[in-house]
């Protein structure tokens, strides 16, 4: 049980530290909005992930076949989600935002909610799952219920851990940015979520296999 929390956090933290769009999304809002607004985005990307984690454990073979004969169709959509959100953080106003985000009480479900779609837009996700469940065994025909259970929560449990640290050192360098350069940050941020989306489209199209 102990080297299935192990494996399972593990897999989490491999699946999450990549550098990608929602990484920067993340620190994005951590450093507009504050650490709580980014770490529940870090959670909707680390459900997200583990919703993938439990459709790869379970093995549902018409879910894979769905993936692996609509892999272009889904790799497109996905990319042109990613560019037009980041077309979208590009034209944000951060002065706003912060106004926002001191009368929204519900903003950090919002981010959340936000974070998750986003993330789930790329189900491609699942086999990058299947080839480290494979490489670390991890869960076998024989394993009963509660193991399951207890190793999907820590395949959670290091998506989010990994998060809480992203986070936390994007705080301490909150309080040196002013609204010119959370303006400078969003333009920034909104560029390379747009050029990510844009390479991995063109890699879909062009038959190179890229995920966002």
């Amino acid at each position: 049980m102990f080297n299935t929390i192990i494996e399972g956090i593990t897999i989490g933290l491999c699946t999450s530290i990549p550098v990608g769009p929602i990484a920067i999304l993340i620190i994005q809002r951590t450093l507009q909005k504050g650490r709580l607004h980014g770490f529940f985005s870090g959670l909707g990307a680390a459900s997200s992930d583990t919703f993938y984690a439990l459709l790869a454990l379970i093995g549902l073979s018409v879910v894979l076949s769905f993936i692996e004969e609509n892999k272009l169709i889904i790799q497109i959509a996905g990319s042109s989600i990613m560019m037009l959100f980041g077309i979208y953080i590009f034209f944000q106003n951060p002065a706003k935002n912060i106004e926002k985000s001191k009368t929204e009480k519900s903003s950090y479900w919002q981010d959340y909610l936000t974070s998750f779609l986003l993330t789930l837009s790329n189900p491609l996700m699942i086999f990058l799952y299947i080839g480290l469940f494979a490489q670390y065994n991890f869960i076998s025909s024989e394993s009963h219920f509660m193991e399951i259970v207890i190793g999907i929560c820590s395949v959670f449990a290091g998506a989010g851990l990994w998060w809480f640290l992203i986070t936390l050192l994007a705080s301490i360098f909150r309080k040196r940015f002013n609204i010119r350069g959370l303006w400078i940050l969003n333009k920034a941020t909104g560029m390379l979520i747009f050029v990510i989306a844009l390479v991995a489209l063109i890699g879909s199209i062009s038959g190179i296999s890229l995920t966002i």
